[in-house]
């Protein structure tokens, strides 16, 4: 298999903002992955707020003053905050935007967390945020970062990472428990890749293939891979990571090696049948651009970026933060003709919620 060296884009299709309907008050959310599961798809986002807008305001600058690192709920026209969030799409028609999907609740019909915070973590400082997941068979693995809050640094990204782990659950009940490992549910830490971005089950192999992102020490982020039998998904000891570009495979992450580089923590890493190779797609850097790259097999080489869109942001009036575009992905359970029409999201600060994109390929 040839690496594919002509990823072009022939036609693009702004579908919106998505979500924006829904019976909760539910008024943003990022994140938003997708985890294929049978006939539905379960999507998982991140920080989630409930409550209403108020026209011509910034969510995170009520009355013009930023919202700081505390827990939103309760704080102005808020209700609440939630870290992570899920609701399972029916839909497999995205051409109109999505529409048929239902969030998963409690038994009050309240938008619940799917990884909730525990005793000993404060919704003041502590975030759980939602990354990837998997469900092999009837069981269901989620990825998640976890990160700290800082009184003082520059907002948006006013955050520590803590680092990386994994939550264990039922694809029936959707309820889910943090996997352990020596008495922490941190299985990567913050000088590790952050496992796992994304993960990837290569058809007809018995491997997942799961993608980490780490800062690099010079303003960047690269990304590394991983690999673990599919049944093997919720054991951390079973991870191998990347450690040659031959490649050679290694359980001992700190000999792990980059693969592509300039991504944010999320990316989408897909077999794209039309164009007969991988496909990642991901934010670059802080850019507003979402770029495609291709590779001949899950680990690699990585051709240059192309730009499949470009976010350019509109703003009422000026914000003391610049433009933040983040959470480029695809979806490709989503996709038609093979991989040949894409659908992708994104998320700018300010609309705050998943942004759906079709991109047809030449």
């Amino acid at each position: 298999m040839q690496a594919h060296t002509s990823l072009r884009v022939a036609a693009v299709r702004d579908l919106g903002p998505q979500f924006t309907q829904n019976p909760h008050q539910m008024i943003g959310q990022d994140g938003a992955y997708s985890i294929p599961m049978g006939s539905q798809t379960l999507w998982f986002f991140g920080d989630t707020l409930i409550g209403k807008r108020v026209p011509g305001e910034s969510l995170w600058y009520p009355g013009g003053k930023p919202v700081g690192h505390s827990d939103m709920s309760g704080k102005g026209t808020i209700r609440r905050m939630l870290n992570n969030t899920g609701l399972l799409l029916a839909d497999h028609d995205a051409s109109h935007g999505l529409r048929s999907y239902r969030y998963l609740c409690d038994a009050g019909g309240e938008l619940r967390c799917l990884i909730p915070l525990d005793e000993t973590e404060d919704p003041d400082w502590d975030r759980i945020w939602c990354l990837h997941g998997i469900a092999p068979g009837k069981r269901m693995i989620l990825s998640f970062i976890k990160v700290r809050m800082l009184e003082d640094g520059p907002f948006p990204v006013n955050f520590d990472i803590v680092g990386s782990g994994l939550a264990a659950g039922s694809a029936d009940s959707l309820t889910f428990t943090r996997i352990e490992r020596n008495g922490s549910s941190i299985l990567w830490g913050a000088s590790d890749p952050h496992f796992a971005s994304t993960f990837l089950h290569d058809a007809g192999s018995r491997m997942v293939y799961a993608y980490g992102a780490r800062h690099d020490g010079a303003g960047g982020q690269d990304c590394y891979i991983a690999r673990v039998a599919a049944e093997s998904v919720d054991d951390p000891d079973a991870y191998e990571y990347l450690v040659t570009p031959a490649p050679d495979w290694s359980r001992d992450v700190s000999r792990a090696i980059p693969a592509l580089s300039g991504m944010p923590n999320e990316l989408s890493v897909s077999y794209n049948k039309h164009l007969g190779c991988y496909l990642a797609v991901h934010s670059f850097l802080l850019s507003g651009e979402i770029v495609g790259r291709t590779a001949p097999h899950p680990w690699g080489p990585w051709s240059e970026p192309v730009t499949l869109w470009k976010v350019k942001p509109v703003r009422e009036k000026p914000l003391p933060y610049p433009p933040l575009v983040y959470a480029g992905k695809e979806h490709p359970e989503l996709g038609r003709d093979d991989g040949r029409v894409l659908y992708l999201t994104y998320v700018e600060f300010e609309e705050y919620f998943p942004h759906l994109i079709e991109v047809t390929i030449a």
